[in-house]
């Protein structure tokens, strides 16, 4: 409720609900804010923090690394590279993307999941072939340095429109998703959702080993492709319809191990799904700047968030590596 409440002009809670109830609110301008702008941008948050809460589970879970997340590994990098591609590759070759409010839409959604899958697919050979999981960490960082030189070739070349579209992209906006889009990505991440809830059993023997999760009758290969396509439909659509918003899916596994002091994934999936809820909507309320006008980007406000739990975390592993 408090990221409808607050921002440029509070709303109070009880005018929040008789407006959600459809009711009259005291004033009509609250109707308009609240219907078009905060609850629109609040359920994107929630899709966001939900999405990206459970990619960056899977991702810790499949490379064994508490820094693994689809921002650190370059999966969002590669989803950015996608889009650059869509939004002024077009603009480069003449062809506008206006003339096409479907072609649009949807046009971003799958070259985002597809620069997703496309990164995602070269670490899984990258780990087939290297043993040390910090090499392949490594190698997902180099992917998104790569991505963001093509992307720099892009912009360079491509028309003033395309090019302010693409920068705006990139600083994360919630508000920017339309309610058509928003019910395309509702129904994206609720997929990816219920199939990481799924292949739960699989990744808790996975944590065991492969091999012991072979012996219980896992699948060790089919396991890594599923979390693949789960993790780039999760990130890659979030990615495409919101713009980069790092960290979120590093920082709320961490956070709900700490709360549930258990590996068990059908646990740990709903609990990430509530933790990155909560983060991403505190993230918003931070973005808005409430009592002002002006607002961040939630890729910083994200950042900001994030930064100093990465610091938190790398200095733990050290005091527990340097115990034992």
């Amino acid at each position: 409720m408090a990221d409808l409440a607050l921002g440029s002009v509070y709303i109070p809670l009880p005018s929040i609900v008789d407006i959600l109830l459809g009711n009259e609110a005291e004033k009509e301008s609250w109707n308009i804010i609240l219907l078009s702008s905060r609850l629109p941008r609040a359920i994107a948050a929630i899709l966001a923090g939900s999405a990206l809460a459970v990619s960056g589970l899977q991702m810790q879970t499949l490379f064994r690394n508490p820094l693994a997340g689809p921002y650190i590994l370059g999966i969002s990098s590669g989803a950015g590279l996608g889009v650059a591609v869509f939004i002024m590759g077009f603009s480069v070759l003449g062809i506008s993307l206006s003339s096409s409010v479907w072609f649009a839409n949807y046009g971003i959604v799958i070259s985002a999941i597809l620069g997703a899958v496309l990164v995602l697919l070269l670490l899984m050979a990258a780990i087939a072939k290297l043993k040390d999981i910090m090499t392949v960490l490594i190698l997902g960082i180099m992917i998104g340095s790569i991505a963001t030189a093509f992307i720099s070739i892009l912009e360079y070349f491509s028309q003033e429109d395309s090019l302010k579209s693409f920068v705006l992209w990139t600083m994360g906006d919630l508000s920017s998703v339309a309610p058509d889009s928003l019910k395309m990505l509702f129904f994206i991440v609720m997929i990816g959702l219920v199939a990481a809830f799924t292949i739960s059993k699989q990744l808790n023997a996975y944590l065991l080993g492969e091999d012991y999760a072979q012996s219980l009758g896992t699948n060790v290969n089919v396991t890594r492709y599923l979390v693949i396509l789960v993790t780039a439909l999760l990130a890659g659509s979030i990615t495409a319809f919101c713009g980069p918003i790092g960290f979120v899916g590093i920082i709320t596994p961490h956070i709900a191990r700490m709360f549930f002091k258990s590996a068990n994934h059908f646990y740990l999936v709903p609990l990430c799904v509530l933790l990155g809820i909560n983060i991403m909507l505190l993230a918003d309320i931070i973005a808005q700047l409430p009592g002002s006008d002006k607002t961040f980007p939630i890729n910083a406000v994200t950042s900001l968030i994030g930064i100093p739990f990465i610091f938190w975390i790398i200095f733990r592993n050290k005091k527990i590596a340097a115990l034992n």
